[in-house]
């Protein structure tokens, strides 16, 4: 799938011929073909012409935009998918409450096993007992999930689970110059957790993609509650990766390096609230050097390239079709072809 990443900040998109020319300031920054063009990625307030519109809309481009801070705005589709017959599978299916408490404790069973697999594995590596000790207590949560009659219940535990990851965190950042004293969201408050928060919205999206390619509704999910705007269901499924592949990807730029925290500009700001781009210039409490974002796109893209065994099927693939073949055998379920929805386990790669 090719994909392309526009990250300047007060850019504009115009057609040429069969390529998207990038200007900024009247200049020309970089041009964009359009042919085998299958998702562009706005990252900030960049401006479209009518003309870049309609080319997007004929060559079939999905266009997903983001804030500056890489939250998910919107997103630009040509049409829904055509199998119905799929998301009615999925509407009867998840109205069920025992297959939504199903799904929700298989999904956070998956996801806290995961956390707790990344602590030991860093714990042994780093011969600390807090990081292993607090593994033994993931690994007793995931197990007491099963137990749960109550949809309730599950997400308590979910949420109990990350507030322990995320206590442990900090002992996994072996930079100097990062800090990190909890997790925080809208907005984050520093460079550790403005990556995971970049890096959770690209893997979502990733979900998302590939829900709608499967031609499942992304807005009705079991975990995740329905709420206007919020694509549930890719943030039920995004759950499973979000320690595999966004926790791995920031800890590795961080601890070997390559981002360091002068890539950052960090600020004292008392409201975040913002009008535009140029207001939000200065309210936020901290961003990414424009080198250090594409920076961080290239290692994004070349780390979901990482080629890997398909624990369930024993095919080679990468960590994109991974998530693939997840979604495909999430449809598999709802569609009663696939006994039991099996999240993705860390445990299993080979």
């Amino acid at each position: 799938m090719e994909r392309m990443y526009v990250l300047e900040p007060g850019s504009t998109l115009r057609k040429s011929g069969r390529n998207l020319r990038l200007m900024k300031n009247e200049a020309l920054v970089g041009e964009i073909p359009l042919e085998n063009l299958e998702q562009l990625v706005l990252v900030g307030f960049a401006s479209l012409s009518g003309a870049v519109l309609d080319a997007l809309v004929r060559y079939r481009v999905e266009t997903v935009l983001l804030t500056p801070r890489g939250k998910f705005r919107a997103r630009l589709l040509v049409d829904e998918h055509k199998h119905v017959q799929r998301r009615q599978a999925q509407y009867l299916r998840l109205h069920d409450p025992g297959t939504a408490l199903a799904v929700a404790g298989s999904l956070v069973r998956g996801k806290v096993r995961n956390s707790s697999r990344l602590l030991a594995l860093r714990g042994s590596h780093f011969e600390c007992r807090e990081l292993l000790q607090a593994a033994a207590q993931l690994k007793g949560i995931a197990d007491l999930v099963s137990l749960q009659t109550d949809l309730d219940a599950v997400r308590g535990l979910e949420g109990h689970a990350a507030n322990l990851y995320f206590k442990a965190f900090p002992l996994l950042v072996r930079a100097p110059g990062f800090s990190f004293q909890g997790r925080s969201k809208r907005p984050p408050l520093d460079p550790v957790n403005a990556l995971l928060s970049f890096v959770y919205t690209l893997l979502t999206q990733e979900v998302l993609t590939a829900v709608k390619i499967a031609g499942l509704d992304p807005y009705l999910g079991a975990l995740h509650a329905v709420e206007y705007g919020r694509p549930s269901l890719a943030c039920d499924l995004v759950e499973e990766w979000r320690n595999f592949l966004g926790d791995r990807l920031v800890l590795g730029l961080i601890n070997r390096r390559v981002i360091a925290p002068d890539d950052f500009v960090v600020r004292e700001v008392a409201c975040t609230d913002a009008v535009d781009e140029e207001d939000l210039k200065e309210k936020r409490p901290v961003e990414m050097k424009p080198r250090v974002a594409r920076a961080f796109i290239q290692a994004y893209e070349k780390w979901m390239g990482t080629r890997i065994r398909c624990p369930r099927t024993g095919e080679h693939t990468d960590y994109r079709g991974l998530i693939r073949r997840q979604v495909r055998h999430f449809s598999r379920f709802l569609q009663g072809e696939d006994e039991a929805y099996e999240p993705f386990t860390w445990s299993r790669v080979q």
